[in-house]
């Protein structure tokens, strides 16, 4: 059945399913090309940083800069740029700049939601409707003339758009659940690279102190 023919079949409803699906279409092309180049590129690099932190802080930092596309080196840099931190006050940075990426990594979660949960109901609706033209069509009293071919046409219509609206929310939780387990999986990883961040921040800024030169104190 091509498209218009769908369309038609599915009343009134399929053309707010049509545009879910292309709108769920568009957005999960986004996200796959997103995560493909996390899941790709993020591990490696947070590695190479962490390497490099521990003999060259510069050449770590030179490092977050060249990958400014990727959220664990956004907020591994904004902790790093700031001046004289305690490990504590490290800490917090790290956490905030966190924060501020988890919008990025969950980014169009709320529009997957709707459409998961409109589809169906939308669906639903063209049943109804269906429904309502089919016995809307039939003359009680005259049941040997009634117009047979509004009544298939209402049926039809009910469970064109029933199918419809169950195949895009099915489709699209589907990627959004996928999304959310990658979500999780990045959110763990930062968290693991932070801390281990955080000690060698805390092991660099306690050989700082040590080397602090301290006046001696007469007895």
């Amino acid at each position: 059945m091509r498209i218009v023919e769908l369309l038609a079949a599915g009343g009134i409803v399929m053309y707010p399913l049509l545009g879910f699906s292309v709108l769920a279409i568009a957005l999960i092309v986004e996200r796959i090309a997103f995560w493909l180049q996390i899941n790709r590129r993020q591990r490696p690099v947070a590695r190479e940083v962490l390497k490099l932190y521990q003999h060259d802080p510069n050449a770590a930092v030179l490092k977050l800069k060249q990958n400014l596309d990727l959220p664990i080196t956004r907020i591994f840099l904004e902790a790093l740029t700031l001046d004289q931190l305690s490990p504590n006050a490290f800490k917090l940075a790290l956490e905030s700049a966190t924060q501020s990426e988890i919008p990025v990594l969950k980014r169009f979660n709320t529009v997957f939601d709707i459409v998961i949960t409109a589809s169906p109901l939308l669906g639903l609706l063209g049943t109804v409707l269906g429904l309502i033209r089919s016995f809307a069509s039939i003359n009680l009293g005259n049941l040997a003339t009634q117009n047979a071919d509004s009544v298939t046409s209402g049926i039809s219509e009910a469970l064109v758009s029933t199918a419809a609206g169950i195949t895009v929310a099915v489709l699209t939780l589907i990627f959004a659940r996928t999304f959310r387990g990658f979500y999780q999986r990045q959110l763990t990883l930062i968290r693991e690279y932070g801390t281990q961040l955080e000690l060698l921040y805390l092991r660099q800024y306690e050989s700082k102190s040590e080397g602090v030169y301290q006046p001696y104190a007469r007895s």
